[in-house]
């Protein structure tokens, strides 16, 4: 009777320690989410607030969190103190097109490398993937040279092509091709299927999860570029919206409220982009953490 009484003692002590190890990890969790989420909530705050309420230092703490009165009138105005409908259409025709040749490039290549035997393909494949330690202001300015001279500068091509051929894609989709099982591939040849059909009517539904994920980044990066825009464009109809948005911020004074409320609207396209792939996306975390 004492033995069994002292194992149902150690059982409740092992659920009690096993209930505060998961109520520690649960607190450690939401204390990190709102750590991320805090600049996400003052930049939602702040576009809602009147110019003169976003630094109030006599203030209380929460004042900066919760704005007096809710002006929703600072997302239209913002379209109204520069052409922000401009730099949105700029940015999602720049955006979509960079993406789009990035993604087709890359599985391409990616395809030739992984399936395709020719004489130097993995020495190649090498070089190509040394591209990648190159930092990008070594080649910024001959690449800005180049296109000076064949008189790109101040046009969308500048923007959209030299970023199309990128070795992260290739090598992230060559990787996915190669766990994908050679018997489909044979039977595709069997039936007469050339290569492009293999690739295009095996390898790319097959590769959904990869393809979701390198879209994913890829649109997030392009989305989001400021340095490359802001160097080969001059023309302030052609500018993108992170370059756009310097326009609420000047030498003495920076309009927060309008900034935030730009910097918000411009987040959209990426949560948008998330949800429709986020079941492919997340699937291919797991697929690359498993297969490598």
């Amino acid at each position: 009777m004492p033995d069994l009484i002292d194992v149902k003692k150690l059982a409740r002590e092992q659920k009690q320690k096993k209930f505060l190890q998961t109520t520690g990890l649960y607190i450690f969790l939401i204390l990190g989410a709102l750590t991320m989420l805090a600049p996400f909530l003052w930049m939602i705050s702040t576009s809602l607030k009147l110019p003169g309420e976003v630094f109030s230092y006599q203030k209380p703490w929460w004042y900066d969190w919760v704005p007096t009165s809710f002006r929703w009138q600072n997302y239209i105005k913002a379209f109204k103190v520069v052409p922000f409908a401009k730099f949105y259409f700029n940015s999602i025709f720049v955006a979509v097109l960079t993406t789009f040749g990035q993604v087709a490039t890359s599985a391409l290549s990616a395809y030739a490398f992984a399936r395709l035997r020719f004489p130097g393909r993995d020495k190649l494949f090498f070089a190509y993937l040394a591209t990648m330690m190159i930092p990008g202001a070594v080649t910024m300015i001959p690449v800005f040279i180049l296109l000076q001279q064949l008189g790109w500068i101040d046009t969308y091509k500048a923007v959209i092509l030299p970023p199309i051929f990128i070795a992260y894609g290739t090598f992230m989709l060559r990787q996915f091709f190669l766990t994908l099982p050679k018997d489909l591939e044979d039977a595709a040849k069997i039936d007469g299927c050339s290569y492009f059909g293999i690739f295009w009517r095996i390898l790319l539904p097959l590769s959904k999860p990869a393809l979701a994920t390198l879209t994913t980044f890829t649109f997030m990066g392009n989305w989001m570029s400021f340095m490359w825009p802001l160097i080969v464009l001059n023309s302030h109809e052609k500018f993108t919206l992170p370059v756009g948005l310097a326009y609420f911020q000047s030498l003495h004074q920076t309009d927060w409220t309008l900034l935030m409320a730009g910097s918000l609207m411009m987040i959209f396209p990426i949560l948008i982009l998330f949800i429709f792939n986020q079941r492919y996306f997340v699937e291919g975390i797991k697929l690359s953490g498993i297969k490598g």
